[in-house]
């Protein structure tokens, strides 16, 4: 099961890839699609869009796992958010490919065992368990936390539909 994760945003949205093969987990690729910030929000969506639906085509995932829109309290961020979400969903249902959207706090819990794992710990979680080769990459401008952050998507897409423990801690750990 081939399984693209995303961590959605207008200004950039992470991607990752994750082959599961039996208890196995492995990348294909990650990386980030970044919009320019002086671009209008429907450019921004449209870029989102165009580059999404590239990649679609190119790895033709089996399943796309979305981390849902989290509250908060900034209104028009949130907006802005749901609207890429909302672009992310058309692309993928443009490419007859199921999504599957999962909460923060079940992403942390599935991957770190704790509902509660800040960035940093869920960065090393993802490094442990997809291997030492999952780094910042060279040349464009790098927002690993993005990637790492569409990464543990996908791992807790397989975590939750293959029911294979992938998480640091064992997944004991309460919320």
């Amino acid at each position: 099961m081939l399984v693209l994760g995303i961590d959605p945003g207008t200004a950039t949205t992470g991607y990752g890839f994750v082959k599961f093969l039996n208890s196995e987990a492995e990348v294909l690729d990650y990386g980030l699609i970044e919009t320019l910030k002086d671009s209008s929000p429907e450019a921004r969506l449209a870029s989102i869009y165009s580059e999404l639906s590239n990649i679609l085509l190119k790895f033709k995932p089996d399943i796309v796992a979305v981390e849902k829109l989290f509250f908060a309290t900034n209104v028009k961020t949130a907006t802005r958010v749901g609207q890429a979400c909302g672009v992310i969903l058309l692309s993928a249902a443009q490419a007859r490919i199921p999504v599957y959207e999962y909460a923060p706090g079940e992403i942390k819990k599935a991957i770190a065992g704790n509902g509660r794992a800040d960035k940093i710990a869920m960065q090393k979680a993802v490094r442990l368990l997809l291997g030492a080769g999952i780094r910042k990459k060279k040349g464009k401008k790098t927002h690993f936390d993005n990637a790492a952050d569409a990464l543990a998507v996908a791992l807790c897409h397989g975590h939750k539909e293959a029911s294979i423990d992938f998480s640091v801690n064992g997944g004991d750990n309460n919320e």
